[in-house]
């Protein structure tokens, strides 16, 4: 490939640097993705590359400089680094010579493809970005609807939400809200049964719980949980039961199980 060779103080190179740091607006919300698993990942997810660096001394494959052929091709911009370049802004020890500045996918509210049996997941005030990724890899796998954020203390963008998500950060719709309000008025408007993952009196165990034909699962901060106008709204508490000595699973954790119990029920799948 003659791609043009770039240093430390191109404006890529600084714009990818930025964005691995979170130093400067990212109002496009690029993330970096490395490596021969990522971009593996943004052609079949036939993500919106913005720009794609090579480094071939750092290739350790035939499948990372075929993978760099069609990056390059589908990128917007194209170029080629140094391996002392690459060693600055990849985060890997061995990324195959690859990194890539790629767009998320804009989703808009009012052309969310919302099914007779939507299936939605409400994360309010989280702040791991791990936990954020896994949510949007389970809401892929039991066909979720989208991701709908509230209190957002995390960026999309960050490389862990994609590593989380396997990558489908770039399929599963996310939608945001200024305010817990907005989002419920939202829900209530589009007919969801709203259901609050909380432990505590009042809570139902999720498998006595008949869930809506349309149903939004709200789940809240790692370390204080849902945050209190929620519980303003009446909504029907869920719990999943604590039967050692601990008294909490982790967010994510909750989240996979409620969200396969709301499509079970859905779907009508038998518990044996």
């Amino acid at each position: 490939m003659d791609l043009q060779q770039i240093g430390l103080q191109h404006p890529r190179v600084r714009q990818l640097r930025h964005v691995i740091n979170n130093t400067a607006p990212n109002r496009r919300r690029l993330f970096v993705a490395e490596g021969v698993w990522a971009h593996s990942v943004l052609l079949e997810q036939d993500a919106e590359v913005e720009a794609f660096l090579w480094c071939p001394e750092a290739a350790y494959s035939e499948q990372a400089e075929q993978l760099a052929r069609d990056c390059a091709a589908r990128a917007a911009h194209a170029y080629r680094i140094s391996p002392r370049v690459l060693e600055r802004v990849a985060e890997r020890d061995q990324p195959d010579g690859l990194v890539s500045l790629v767009a998320l996918p804009e989703w808009s509210l009012d052309a969310l493809p919302l099914r007779r049996d939507a299936l939605v997941l409400v994360a309010d005030a989280i702040e791991i970005p791990g936990n954020l990724g896994t949510m949007l890899r389970t809401l892929d796998a039991c066909a979720g609807d989208c991701l709908v954020l509230t209190n957002r203390r995390t960026r999309l963008s960050h490389p862990k939400v994609f590593r989380g998500s396997r990558g489908m950060n770039l399929r599963v719709p996310v939608v945001e809200f200024g305010e817990p309000d907005e989002a419920a008025q939202w829900l209530r408007e589009h007919e969801f049964g709203v259901f609050l993952a909380t432990p505590g009196p009042g809570a139902l165990a999720y498998h006595d719980v008949a869930f809506a034909a349309r149903t939004a699962l709200v789940v809240g901060n790692e370390r204080q949980g849902i945050s209190r106008p929620w519980f303003d709204h009446g909504f029907t508490r869920v719990s999943v039961p604590m039967l050692g000595a601990a008294d909490s699973l982790n967010v994510s954790v909750c989240a996979s199980i409620l969200l396969y119990a709301a499509r079970a029920h859905a779907a009508g799948w038998a518990v044996t």
